[in-house]
């Protein structure tokens, strides 16, 4: 595995590299955020690791134009800012995991593990596919057997995140900060309202469903065709 390090402090870069060097991963390091972003064009890498908070180009702006110039390598930010909206924000970003400082580098390890595994082509991210239904993010269509359906984009966003997440229990919770941006329950039953829809419009005159209620739980997306 080869790694990219953006982080402008030396003595803590240091430490990361011999680090990861013993853990055998190859890396490269840039102390600031236009280096990085040079870096980061010029070469092939499985885990980006940035810090937040840099000279020259912060991290956030790092990602963004990485995600602009369609360069989907998993990113890892690190940041003394760790409450939940900086979290959000930063995933938001285009970050695709975050780890507060301080933290052990044993966690740090295993996250850039975990999303070096992930590591797939763009076109593998920007599409979902769940049996015979096909998502793709980029030109916001959805289609099923090769016949498109047409979505709002609030059934758009609720479909991707289930899709996302396809084989797993999806909470209502969940939805409501995924897809509603809600942290709180608005006791309403906007979710069944718009799940009913969803579901209407991706299995009606199709024999195999794909989006199933987990009673008591919450809700899943998945092939039960392909076991």
């Amino acid at each position: 595995m080869k790694i990219l390090i953006v982080e402008d402090d030396l003595e803590a870069a240091a430490y990361l590299s011999k680090a990861f060097r013993e853990a055998g991963i190859v890396l490269d390091h840039a102390s600031d955020g236009e280096s990085g972003l040079f870096l980061a064009t010029e070469n092939s890498y499985d885990v980006l690791v940035i810090d937040r908070m840099l000279p020259r180009r912060d991290g956030l702006s790092l990602i963004s134009e990485l995600r602009q110039r369609n360069i989907h390598t998993p990113v890892l930010i690190l940041s003394a800012l760790g409450q939940v909206d900086d979290r959000v924000t930063g995933l938001r970003a285009g970050g695709d995991d975050y780890l507060p400082k301080p933290y052990a580098f044993s966690e740090l390890l295993a996250r850039v593990e975990v999303l070096g595994r992930r590591k797939g082509t763009p076109e593998q991210d920007m599409v979902y596919r769940v049996g015979d239904l096909e998502l793709d993010r980029l030109s916001h269509t959805v289609k099923r057997a090769g016949r498109e359906i047409l979505l709002q984009p609030r059934e758009f966003r609720l479909l991707e995140y289930l899709m996302k997440n396809a084989g797993q229990v999806v909470t209502r919770t969940m939805l409501l900060e995924n897809v509603w941006d809600y942290h709180f329950d608005p006791q309403t039953n906007v979710i069944d309202v718009h799940v009913s829809r969803l579901r209407s419009k991706i299995e009606k005159d199709f024999d195999q469903p794909l989006l199933r209620t987990v009673r008591g739980a919450g809700y899943m997306m998945k092939d039960e065709a392909a076991g």
